[in-house]
């Protein structure tokens, strides 16, 4: 890619980001024109007056609508960038952000929420999901330091082991109470309903400085694809950039499965489709990966909303039905 091109490209990408939230908003059960979504925006900001609008058009966007697209933009950056730093640390295209059985963790506290009613009760089952996560990781993190050879190769390893354990125990879980099963397979599935302002408080604090602790080390990735005697050579601590990139990472996969459920296939074909337009410069993939990881998840929810009114598709199948065809695309484009 041109080096204008670069310029140009954040710019537009942020240019559609904009547009799609407009459209977003409009559309669904209730249609509100653009203006009006303007004015409650502005409104609600305090930088217009929107007292003239209706009241069910206000609640709908302010307290509805918006907090969702904001959650997708959100969830979607976020999953995109640890997919792509996945891919840099394993070394491995196919690798994703749950690779390492955290989403299977999340879920098992979800299913257990579910399970015991505790859904109904405040965090929902955000908070039950995001500790059985870290959990997890850091049972893996422990398995890991106990083998002789401590590479990541025994992390994907060992990840991919508690993934395999966990699920299983999900599905045991389903079996013995099938009353939940429903509530858990849609959530396993993914979805940004019912979000609120509180959730996107909670999230956007993490994806803005783990961003930046990943574009920070973005460079000593870069150097790392050399080899690790060579990186080391270089002055890179492999070991240190290792593990704070894959904790951090982690950290905030850990957040977004625990509000948004399991969302697949963003974080594996976005950083793909960055590296086929920018190369294999980690600055530049984490960045486009924010802004498309964004953009695909806002477009997918507004389709999971609105393609089968007044019913709802859980937003990960939506992912994996526009994503898969495409990647195969860019494959077969590139050889």
């Amino acid at each position: 890619m041109r080096k204008a091109t670069r310029l140009l490209f954040p710019l537009l990408s942020i240019v559609v980001i904009v547009a799609s939230i407009l459209i977003a908003a409009s559309i669904g059960v209730v249609k509100i024109p653009f203006p009006n979504i303007i004015k409650i925006i502005l409104g609600q900001l305090g930088l217009a007056d929107a007292s003239g609008l209706a009241h069910t058009e206000v609640v709908t966007i302010w307290e509805l609508r918006l907090p969702r697209i904001l959650m997708s933009l959100t969830a979607g950056a976020a999953l995109a960038i640890c997919g792509a730093v996945f891919q840099s640390i394993f070394r491995n295209p196919i690798c994703d952000p749950y690779i390492l059985g955290i989403s299977s963790g999340a879920s098992l506290g979800a299913a257990t929420a579910f399970i015991l009613g505790w859904d109904a009760f405040l965090f929902g089952i955000t908070l039950p999901a995001l500790v059985t996560a870290l959990l997890t990781l850091l049972v893996i993190m422990g398995i890991a330091r106990l083998s002789r050879q401590k590479t990541t190769h025994t992390l994907l390893l060992t990840g991919i082991a508690i993934n395999f354990l966990i699920s299983a125990v999900i599905t045991l879980l389903m079996v013995i109470n099938q009353k939940e099963m429903h509530k858990i397979i849609f959530w396993t599935m993914g979805s940004c309903a019912g979000t609120t302002w509180n959730d996107i408080l909670f999230l956007l604090p993490f994806l803005i400085v783990i961003a930046i602790v990943l574009l920070y080390y973005a460079k000593d990735l870069n150097i790392m694809q050399l080899g690790t005697d060579t990186a080391q050579t270089l002055g890179v601590n492999v070991k240190a950039v290792t593990y704070i990139t894959l904790i951090t990472s982690s950290l905030l996969i850990a957040v977004v499965v625990a509000i948004c459920g399991v969302i697949g296939f963003i974080g594996l074909i976005i950083p793909h489709a960055v590296r086929l337009m920018v190369g294999s410069d980690n600055r530049l993939v984490f960045s486009y990966s924010l802004l498309l990881g964004a953009l695909f998840l806002l477009i997918a929810d507004t389709l999971a909303r609105t393609i089968a009114i007044p019913a709802e598709l859980p937003v990960g199948s939506i992912t994996a039905i526009a994503g898969a065809p495409y990647f195969i695309f860019l494959l077969l484009k590139k050889q």
